[in-house]
């Protein structure tokens, strides 16, 4: 290892609970708990505040010492290493004990007991504001520390957590990205909010008021309502026409417009007084009216069935009938607010008329439209990831994803706030007038976001989801729209007002003298603000550039570079980014004009693993794709080791399932020049609901803390001589880790950051095979990461059984699986590298075993239903209930739970009886390893996993030897409040 001073806290020490479950409070969609840094404009995978905050610190603050504390010993905070440690979580904002808190929330649901109170007695961390005494301390810390106050960096900001949170301790800040629009972002979040403050905010309601009023009102004939009614949402199906009848076919799933104890569903009407209709009419049924199926809809897997003669449509008609512009839309029903709540009703005639009216106008302005750069004439690139079945449904523009009354609620939006924008340069100041316009003209993301083809109703929500509410353009069958004058303008402003508002409050907060109080906000007709409301003096630089060359940050510059670099293949930024960009030219760009020169974003330099750029080459694209990530992100990192002070650090955030991505990443962090000192995983993702219990995922970052590698070593090493160094970190890690509440695959991502830190800090290593010539090869990393897994298997399956046991290696390939991923759905990936580690398993024969089921990516453990083998059926392994014996315990468990499933209890025990089982110690072994991995999660008193209550019954009945762990309890989150 390197011995750099200062050596920093995040060397020795991260509180990783705490900043797990605050992490996750964070993340849960609860009204008034989430950033709203986060809700300012669509980005994604930003990191959570707290934990941003803690890294930002623990790679800035010293570790602890007696001599730091001898040091200055006016601060109390720094007299002890427990003092001090607890100071680290008051700064980071955790002004309570959220172990404790999710203790008491934990077994209040396992035992049924309603709380008296919120265990979490204080408010969420990033809510907390610290005080000018508290800043002033750890400035003048990190001032002794550093020798000045040391500069944060964030290269690849994004969303811009990271150096949010660095600016609001009053730290120099730098904060770049490629990506047009996250810089717009990030200027809206930082830099303004730290230039003005909170003396903004009358001004943004004021212009806001203005934009959406002369929007509201051109816009009001197109959405008319009846006297004393409330339209707050349109739904809407595409439907196309019938070949045979002529008819048209609305291409819904199903009908259901709410369920629970007040259902209500749409009724279509094809045929009145025994004649057909051409054009379907709608009903609204509720409850006992309710007498159809409203989950027999018109479409699924891609093929329709015709309403008017009951025969299927082919799924190549319907695409043919989208590309050719005859795909149109169909509103089946609208949805309305009473003191009762949500009600829905049947379209009228004025609804129909008003939709034709907004038709025409389209029709009428486009080419105006787009002669004045009112609307995106740009195609969608076809180089893209993301062809999700929008291309295949007629969607080839931007201007596309939108129905014509949505367009032209955007369009309307777009020519007042270019009318607007002379008018606010001539009343303000001219940097205070583009500030204004730069934060109103990101209340357009929010309305895209939600008022597009691309959006849908969630009926148990009674809310609509966004079009990103998953990361791709995926078609929907049927979309929701808000009205513009009533509901999504004022809707937009309030929500941009309440996210400035609260992002420059914060900042305002911290360093206040004493707690909080309200300041006069004066502010008078040019917007300046009172110098005197801000006692921590705040600088933060804003660029927009390739992370490779950051021209304007010189040599040695940065004490902490701390990053969330883009996640390999997980999301690409830039493509889906195009969908704002492409109309923040149009309003935006007046105001950033060097921020939307070009067509697109940035897509050929972003670091991502970009498949779709190489798709011309065939086979090799995926291989040329990930070559291409390294190369940048060894690019990236390099430029970081020169911008970089000799001392400072460098901490990596990284959250991804894929050995291929920890391979590169960890290669062109060595090869940069890098040594990982150590790692931290934080559960920074929101908890599994009930809906994802079969579905794996990544919940933890993983913070690898770096420093610089002064010279490469003089010993040769080989990956066989650090072997046992790697199981060894692997080991300490998994345990460690597994006491702060890290499980299932992250505990598995833990033990990536500490191998890594073997080899980089006795690079250069060499793989113990050789090349195809007989040379000697640089190790790859995935090397020593498959050395962790093995280690990680085998301590995961000595706990599962309570001893060191190994029953065949399907069996226990299953049992892992459970263990460690907690789902039974995961990446294809994942699974062919604990096949490898369990025993040199291929997923191919566990497929031809009927243990797992290849899908597209993913490979998901088949149901013991689903194993069944028929009679004539020769293959040695599944479900086989008249089987005379077993190859593999795993068949032998889950024919007993099959039978159990099928034909009872008492069945399944004469099967066990009549081959022995009771007695087999192989048997009792599985069934005990399956008990403790299967996740015995219950919602509403139904488990979750089906298998998991067969096993427990089974165990209670019959198998006495068998230890059943307590039951837990799905995630008690309020419902997200409704977003209009």
């Amino acid at each position: 290892m390197n011995h750099i001073e200062p050596r920093v806290l995040s060397e020795d020490w991260l509180p990783v609970a705490e900043l797990s479950i605050e992490s996750r409070r964070e993340a849960a969609p609860i009204p008034g708990q989430f950033p709203k840094l986060k809700t300012l404009h669509q980005w994604w995978a930003r990191r959570p505040i707290v934990a941003s905050a803690a890294t930002v610190l623990g790679g800035l603050l010293p570790a602890w010492s007696p001599n730091l504390a001898a040091r200055i010993p006016d601060i109390p905070e720094l007299r002890s290493e427990k003092a001090y440690r607890k100071w680290l979580l008051h700064l980071v904002g955790i002004w309570g004990d959220p172990v404790e808190a999710k203790r008491l929330s934990q077994e209040a649901k396992a035992t049924g007991t309603k709380l008296k109170s919120n265990p979490y007695t204080y408010r969420p961390a990033f809510k907390n504001s610290l005080d000018e005494i508290s800043v002033r301390a750890l400035h003048r810390v990190l001032e002794e520390t550093w020798g000045r106050l040391p500069v944060v960096a964030d290269v690849t900001a994004g969303g811009g957590s990271i150096p949010w949170t660095a600016l609001r301790l009053g730290l120099p800040t730098h904060a770049n990205d490629l990506n047009s629009v996250a810089t717009s972002v990030l200027i809206a979040g930082l830099e303004i909010p730290a230039t003005h403050g909170t003396v903004l905010t009358p001004l943004l309601r004021k212009w806001g008021g203005v934009l959406v009023e002369r929007a509201s009102k051109r816009l009001e004939s197109f959405f008319p309502k009846a006297a004393h009614e409330k339209v707050t949402n349109y739904l809407f199906a595409h439907a196309i026409t019938c070949p045979r009848t002529g008819g048209l076919v609305p291409l819904t799933p199903d009908w259901w417009l709410r369920k629970g104890d007040k259902p209500v569903a749409a009724r279509m009407v094809t045929e009145v007084d025994g004649a057909q209709l051409t054009t379907p009419r709608f009903e609204v049924a509720n409850g006992i009216d309710i007498d159809f199926d409203p989950n027999k809809g018109t479409i699924a897997g891609g093929r329709a069935v015709s309403p008017y003669d009951n025969l299927a449509i082919d799924g190549g008609y319907i695409k043919g009938e989208a590309k050719a512009g005859r795909m149109v839309s169909v509103l089946y029903a609208v949805v309305t607010k009473t003191t009762n709540g949500r009600s829905f009703r049947a379209p009228t005639d004025a609804d129909l008329t008003a939709l034709a009216a907004a038709q025409e106008e389209v029709e009428a302005c486009m080419p105006r439209w787009h002669a004045d750069g009112v609307v995106p004439a740009a195609e969608i690139p076809t180089t893209s990831n993301y062809d999700r079945g929008h291309r295949m449904y007629g969607i080839s523009k931007w201007a596309d994803f939108f129905s014509p009354r949505q367009l032209l609620t955007h369009a309307v939006f777009v020519e007042e706030f270019q009318r607007l924008v002379p008018e606010v340069r001539g009343a303000l100041d001219p940097r205070v007038a583009d500030h204004v316009l730069t934060e109103l003209a990101l209340m357009q993301a929010k309305a895209l976001n939600y008022n597009a083809r691309q959006t849908s109703w969630n009926v148990n929500r009674q809310s609509t989801r966004s079009v990103f509410e998953k990361h791709n353009f995926a078609f929907k069958w049927t979309f929701v729209e808000f009205p513009g004058p009533e509901e999504l303008l004022p809707w937009c402003l309030s929500q941009l007002v309440d996210a400035y508002d609260e992002i420059a409050r914060l900042l305002e907060e911290t360093g206040r003298p004493g707690a909080y109080h309200e300041i006069a906000r004066l502010v008078d007709a040019t917007g300046r603000r009172d110098p005197s409301s801000r006692n921590i003096p705040r600088s933060v630089h804003i660029t927009r550039g390739n992370a490779a060359d950051l021209a304007t940050l010189p040599a040695r510059s940065v004490d902490h570079l701390c990053m969330d670099p883009p996640y390999y293949a997980n999301v690409m930024y830039s493509e889906l980014s195009n969908f704002f960009y492409a109309w923040e030219r149009l309003t935006l760009g007046l105001v950033r004009p060097d921020l939307f020169r070009e067509e697109s974003t940035d897509a050929d330099n972003e670091a991502v693993t970009n498949q779709a750029r190489f798709g011309a080459l065939g086979r090799r694209k995926k291989e040329l794709a990930d070559l291409d990530y390294e190369a940048k992100m060894e690019a990236i990192f390099a430029e970081c080791r020169r911008v970089m002070s000799d001392n400072g650090v460098l901490t990596v955030m990284f959250t991804n399932k894929d050995a291929r991505a920890w391979d590169a990443l960890g290669s062109a962090l060595i090869t940069a020049g890098f040594v990982v000192q150590t790692s931290w995983p934080v559960a920074t993702e929101s908890e599994s609901s009930s809906h994802q219990a079969n579905k794996n995922a990544a919940e933890s970052t993983i913070m690898l803390v770096c420093r610089k590698r002064e010279s490469a070593s003089t010993v040769k090493s080989f990956l066989d001589d650090l072997a046992a160094d790697i199981r060894a970190a692997a080991r300490n890690a998994s345990t460690r880790f597994a006491e702060d509440g890290i499980d299932g695959v992250d505990l598995m991502l833990s033990t990536y950051g500490p191998a890594l830190s073997v080899i980089s800090s006795h690079w250069p290593v060499y793989s113990s095979t050789p090349d195809e010539s007989g040379r000697e090869r640089l190790l790859r990393p995935e090397e020593a990461l498959d050395i962790a897994r093995q280690e990680v298997v085998r301590l995961r399956r000595s706990r599962l059984v309570g001893k060191a046991a190994q029953v065949d290696d399907y069996t226990d390939f299953v049992l892992l699986a459970w263990d460690i991923f907690r789902a039974r759905e995961f990446t294809f990936d994942t699974a062919r590298l604990l096949a490898l580690a369990v025993g040199g398993l291929r997923i191919d024969d566990l497929a031809k075993a009927k243990i797992v089921k290849i899908g597209n990516g993913t490979v998901a453990l088949l149901e013991p239903k689903d194993r069944l083998r028929r009679g004539g059926d020769s293959a040695s392994s599944g479900v086989k209930p008249v089987a005379p014996k077993f190859d593999y315990v795993i068949d032998a468990v889950d024919t007993t739970l099959y039978i159990a499933a099928e034909d009872g209890m008492p069945a399944a025990k004469q099967f066990m009886d009549r081959l022995g089982l009771t007695g087999n110690a192989a048997f009792l072994t599985a069934v005990q390893g399956l008990v403790n991995a299967i996740p015995r999660t219950k919602i509403k008193g139904g488990w979750v996993i089906p298998q998991a209550g067969l096993l427990d019954t089974l165990a209670t009945l019959y198998l006495p030897s068998i230890v059943c762990p307590a039951e837990e309890f799905g995630p008690v989150v309020s419902e997200q409040e409704r977003l209009f």
